[in-house]
Formats: C-alpha cells, structure tokens, sequence
C-alpha cells in the first residue's frame, strides 16, 4: 500500500480550513502513530507511513528536513540550490541526491516536465510548480505538498512563528516529533539574539528585480519579508500594501523613497541585480541609491517563511543594525 492517501473537501470546508489551522494553515489534524493527516494549501493529505521517496521541486524545505535528519528520504531533486545557503553537512547531502534540472525562467520558475517527476515515482513531491499542480499528481496518486506561504492563499499575517510551525508539521510527517521540538527550539534561540541587536531605525523595502530588463516586484505585508524587516529594525514602506508580491513602478518606489533596498534573487551574480535596479531611469534618486544602501539576497533567504529566513535576518541586521 502507498503510504500516503488524500481527503480534498468541499470549498467552504476547505475555506474554513485554510482559516482555522493556525499560523501556517498547515497544522496536523492528528497526531501520534500513523495515519496522520496535515492539512496543506486547503487540502487534507494523509500518510499511512512515513514518507521514503520524496522528490524536491523547490529549495525551501531543504532546511527542515536536515534539521529533521530525513533530507536521505530525498531521491531526486529539482531547480537551484546555491550552496550560500547550506552549512557543509547539508551541501554534502544534497550533493548525493541526482539533480533531474536546474533549468528556471527569468523569474526563477522552474522549468521540469510532469513525466520526468512521475518517472521518479515519488511518495511526496515537495513544492509546486507552474505545470506540476497537486491536481496533476493526484490524479497518478502522488502527493504534493508546499510551503504554506506559497499557497494561493497565502497565510494572512506572515511571522517567525510560521517556521516554528511548519517544522513541527514536518515531525509529524515524518514521524520526527521530538527532533522537531528541539529544531524549533534552538531557532527560538537564534531568534532571541538576533532581535537583541536590531535598532536601525531606518525605512526599507523588498524587491525582486529582473535581471536583464523587466518588471520589479516588491513584497507587501503577506510576505516574510515584512516581520523580517521588523525584526531588523527597519521600517517596511510596503507594510500598509496588502500583498505578498505585486508589480512596482520607479514612481512608487521615489515616492516611498526607502533608506535601504533588499534585493531578491534566485542564482547569478549578486552586481547584476543590483544593477537591474539602478540602471532604471529615475533610480539615482533614491536614497538607498545614493548611499549605497543595496543588498541583493539569495530569495529563500526571505522568501517563504523557513529557518533560512532566520540565517537571512541575521545577514540584514549584520549590515544595517546598529
């Protein structure tokens, strides 16, 4: 028997859902011996057993499931993992595990067709993407999970607490409960002492700018890059917007006018994002130009809530605190 079924209610209920689990939307439904059922993006899915061959479609779990000790259940994985992120022990793990592409668009989408993943016949996939639904791999029996704030909707009110949560999801789905207490504790401490030193006082925003000509994005309040802002002591001038991500125009960002910029991106060179931005007219007359207060940052070190938005904190208030 696969280790793994899927119960997908009615919309209301998957509404209420959504609304009612807490932080992340994602808190078990049960919990001890299997089955157990975690509700993800609205949907229910259950395991009747721990999960053994799961293929990773995005990088934010990747922190998670090492602190778990289960990042070996991992047997194939896409997209781009950029060694920035990892202490040496977690590139050694990810080095082992076959890497099916790191093709992404200019977004940083990855770019993987459906056979190639159902080929890999995966017990979980972890992460969604543009043309590998939950819908597509349910419909072959292979579960889809992805990190709550990548959901279509969202969480309501992105913090800290949502790490916290999400890796106690993960304990549960692989069956790691104590580990999980324990990771969770130990980020509660980081925490504690990285807030200590923020005091910059200063105004920021969070964009994603595209690299070679295109549109800037800036993350609103539906992000984690608010309560990260906050946590570093700066104020975020996209903190009334009520998004997680939109298009913004230079007008926008002068008349905001923000002492420091964030810059997210998914693998290249830091100077080119940087120069995506101050090489669109008008962009000399920010402040953050001007001063030089720019600092481009790996996306999942923001972007969605993991324990790489704590090392990502840390980084911020390492440059701007006081």
């Amino acid at each position: 028997m696969k280790p793994y079924r899927f119960a997908a209610a009615s919309a209301l209920v998957l509404l209420t859902a959504a609304c009612g689990t807490g932080a992340t939307g994602d808190a078990a439904a049960s919990t001890g011996d299997y089955p157990v059922t975690v509700a993800n993006c609205g949907v229910d899915v259950t395991f009747d057993a721990e999960p053994e061959r799961v293929v990773l479609l995005k990088s934010a779990a990747v922190p998670f499931l090492h602190d778990l000790g289960v990042l070996d259940r991992v047997t194939a994985r896409a997209g781009q993992y950029p060694d920035a992120y990892y202490d040496a022990a977690t590139i050694a793990e990810l080095t082992a595990i076959p890497l099916l592409t790191d093709k992404t668009d200019t977004s940083g989408h990855l770019q993987i067709s459906k056979e190639v993943v159902i080929s890999q016949q995966p017990d979980l996939v972890l992460g969604e993407v543009d043309n590998l639904s939950r819908d597509t791999l349910s419909a072959v029996d292979i579960p889809l999970m992805e990190e709550p704030a990548l959901c279509e909707q969202g969480v309501p009110d992105p913090s800290f607490d949502d790490i916290y949560e999400q890796m106690q999801t993960y304990g549960k789905v692989f069956d790691r409960p104590a580990e999980a207490t324990a990771a969770v504790a130990k980020l509660k401490e980081r925490m504690a002492g990285i807030t200590t030193a923020a005091a910059s006082g200063r105004t920021a925003a969070v964009l994603y700018p595209t690299v070679g000509g295109g549109v800037t994005y800036a993350y609103g309040k539906k992000s984690m890059a608010h309560p990260q802002l906050e946590a570093a002591g700066l104020k975020d001038v996209f903190g009334d917007t009520d998004e997680r991500v939109f298009e913004v125009t230079m007008e926008e960002l002068l008349g905001r006018n923000p002492d420091v910029l964030i810059l997210l991106y998914s693998d290249g060179d830091p100077k080119a994002v940087e120069q995506a931005v101050t090489a669109l007219p008008g962009a000399a007359n920010l402040t953050a130009v001007k001063n030089g207060d720019l600092m481009p940052q790996l996306f999942n070190f923001t972007e969605p809530p993991s324990p790489l938005s704590i090392d990502g904190l840390e980084k911020i208030v390492q440059r701007f605190g006081s």
